[in-house]
């Protein structure tokens, strides 16, 4: 797919695991067992599989993630790199200290980024936050669009759910891309046809669903206490007490085999499905070594799923009721 004048893959690599520990108060907000060395490696095995694209955030590990990709990244000028701003942290401690809606620190957040990253400009900067209401967001892109003339960034975007969001900024001249949760067990239709009526990029947050779509885990998988999917928190309904919800094993469980189509593995039909819903999806998995950034990147030699597969994992996928529609209402 052609993406900022550039033809890449439709897979990028997400890079919230790499970041390692951070914290909100005692919650913790990252994931667990990432270990710097192999981070590195599993970016270069990324690179050598094919990966262009790279999904970051300044937050995540509190400005660690970012500081190891300028590492990784140093000798590869042509990788494409997403990152986001408007949550504020302090990199000694690693706390999430809150949101950072004031436009006068967009432009410090951005030059804080660069200097992490090792780089002289931003491909695309995202919005971390969200929901907002556009009197708060607007000054933000504005700011976003003034350092985008400046030659700071290429392009920006925001990491949202809600397509009212994407409606009324998508006409922007900077405005490339939006980052939104989608997989097999949630199907957003309202949000993906508002990014194809715009012709955006669909970054794709979350596709296996927190690892669940992986399927190595089971009933007796019990998450360490340091890793977020151990936390209770309204949003993340994947997991409950540190274990996989078992309404999601069971949906798993029933589709298992059509993933599996072709000699895919679980989470490589996980992609194809993202894939066969949309030519604009770019999903980002998470990845933290070099086996599961593989894996991942080998989806790309299957392609998307046949539709024939695809509607029978209609009939047997059980969905929550259409959050994509009620966001937008």
């Amino acid at each position: 797919m052609k993406f900022l004048g550039t033809d890449i893959a439709p897979l990028g690599m997400g890079c919230w695991p790499i970041g390692g520990p951070f914290y909100r108060g005692a919650q913790p907000l990252g994931y667990a067992n990432a270990e710097d060395s192999e981070s590195i490696r599993t970016i270069h095995a990324a690179l050598d599989a094919g990966i262009q694209l790279f999904d970051t955030a300044a937050v995540y590990g509190a400005g660690h993630a970012e500081r190891l990709m300028g590492e990784a990244l140093a000798d590869h000028p042509d990788a494409i790199i997403i990152t986001k701003i408007g949550l504020a942290f302090d990199e000694q401690s690693k706390q999430l200290t809150g949101e950072d809606l004031d436009p006068t620190h967009v432009r410090p957040a951005i030059e804080r980024c660069l200097k992490r990253l090792r780089r002289d400009r931003i491909d695309v900067l995202l919005l971390h936050v969200n929901e907002l209401t556009l009197d708060v967001a607007t000054p933000l892109f504005d700011a976003m669009e003034s350092a985008r003339q400046d030659g700071l960034i290429r392009s920006y975007g925001w990491s949202t759910d809600f397509p009212k969001s994407v409606e009324a900024l998508a006409d922007r001249p900077g405005f490339t891309a939006v980052e939104h949760a989608m997989n097999v067990f949630l199907d957003v239709p309202t949000i993906q046809g508002v990014i194809e009526q715009h012709d955006l990029a669909a970054i794709i947050r979350s596709p296996l669903g927190m690892g669940v779509l992986t399927g190595k885990f089971d009933s007796s998988t019990k998450m360490q206490a340091d890793d977020i999917r151990s936390t209770d928190q309204a949003w993340k309904t994947f997991f409950q007490d540190g274990k996989i919800n078992p309404e999601y094993l069971a949906r798993v469980d029933a589709i298992r085999e059509l993933l599996q189509t072709g000699g895919r593995t679980v989470p490589q039909g996980a992609l194809c499905w993202l894939w066969a819903k949309s030519g604009q999806n770019v999903p980002v998995p998470g990845a933290r070594t070099v086996a599961q950034i593989t894996d991942n990147a080998s989806a790309l030699d299957h392609g998307p799923l046949p539709a024939s597969i695809m509607a029978e994992i209609e009939t047997l996928i059980t969905r929550s009721p259409d959050e994509d529609a009620a966001r937008a209402k």
